[in-house]
């Protein structure tokens, strides 16, 4: 058996294992990556949620202001059809 041969014995089985292990650190990695940046979109749908929700309860808020205005006026009206018949 020759040296080169002997050595080759060794280190390739050495190699494999070193480069499987070394793609399942990558992998790991690339996952913990596009968990990250998926944990980021759903914090940017939060956010944007969160916004939406305050302007409808400020138009909410508006609207209801705008309908005292009229409750205002309409119970005169309708003081004044009960009057009537």
């Amino acid at each position: 058996m020759t040296i080169t041969l002997y050595l080759l014995t060794l280190v390739l089985p050495l190699a494999t294992i070193l480069i499987v292990f070394a793609m399942r650190y990558y992998a790991i990695v690339q996952q913990a990556r596009a968990r990250l940046a998926n944990d980021d979109a759903y914090r940017q749908l939060a956010e944007g949620a969160s916004t939406a929700q305050s302007r409808i309860a400020s138009s909410l808020a508006a609207m209801e202001a705008n309908l005292s205005e009229v409750r205002a006026p309409m119970a005169a009206v309708e003081t004044v059809l009960k009057a009537v018949e």
